[in-house]
């Protein structure tokens, strides 16, 4: 029974560090170079920064390259140049503009920093596009912790008789390294990918910015839930579990304090 490369790539991608995801994408296409359209256009990876001639900074991904060079939303241009890239409709580019303020407002009211991204191509029967944000401290010698938070969320509006039908897709990917005497080395990463549909009345050009935006927010603080209450709350009782940051002397102390009140209320 032979097996299709592109899901060996895949089982094999999902089975390895995924603190690791771009580093073994990388050596994957390397072996075989087929499958690299393929594999970037499906496998999620942490978000790249670059900043363009305007001196804003921007966001890399799959879905803003033409070839070996990216397209920036505040400039519609590529670097490296190109002749000929794709670039969005002037229609569809007024509304990637609008798009990009209203999502740079955005992050600045939820992650207080970082940087996004926005950008819009056109469809037969409507427009696509994905909202992109990074957060990542500034690096520190000091600093005994570090993480990034990448959020990636890709959408489709497709024109019904009387409304417009949006579907959502969002992952999220978190790398997380705290460092301690007491606690060691502790490492948390992975990524998470949730689905929304939502059909809006049709309106004016400009509500498309606030329904993709009200769906974004929902389902992006859906997962943000998620992840403190099932992943970090699951780590918090493994971690509890195996290990004690109170010395031996001072649990066995406080144990020994707890049977005394025990004792005495059954005396009672």
């Amino acid at each position: 029974m032979s097996v299709d490369p592109f899901d060996a790539s895949l089982d094999l991608l999902r089975r390895l560090n995924p603190k690791r995801t771009g580093t073994n994408l990388n050596s994957i296409i390397t072996i075989a170079p087929d499958l690299t359209e393929d594999l970037l256009a499906t496998v999620d990876q942490p978000l790249e920064v670059a900043r363009c001639k305007s001196g804003r900074d921007y966001l890399l991904c799959d879905y803003n390259r033409d070839g070996d060079s990216h397209r920036s939303p505040w400039t519609n241009e590529y670097d490296p140049p190109l002749m000929d890239g794709t670039v969005p409709s002037e229609s569809v580019r007024k509304l990637e503009i609008a798009a990009n303020e209203a999502f740079d407002v955005y992050r600045d009211l939820y992650y207080e920093g970082g940087v996004s991204s926005v950008y819009f191509w056109n469809l037969d029967d409507g427009f696509a596009g994905v909202i992109l944000l990074k957060k990542a401290p500034k690096p520190s010698s000091a600093a005994k912790s570090s993480g990034t938070w990448d959020s990636i969320h890709v959408f489709e509006a497709n024109d019904k008789q009387r409304a417009w039908h949006y579907k959502l897709t969002s992952t999220v990917i978190l790398n997380m390294v705290s460092s301690g005497e007491t606690l060691g080395e502790l490492d948390l990463s992975g990524n998470m990918t949730r689905q929304a549909e939502k059909e809006f009345p049709k309106g004016e050009d400009s509500d498309h910015i606030a329904n993709i935006g009200q769906m974004v927010e929902d389902l992006e603080l859906k997962m943000r839930n998620l992840m403190q209450e099932v992943y970090f709350g699951k780590a918090k009782d493994v971690v509890a579990d195996l290990r004690s940051v109170a010395s031996l002397s001072a649990t066995n102390k406080d144990r020994g304090i707890h049977q005394e009140m025990l004792s005495g209320l059954r005396q009672r």
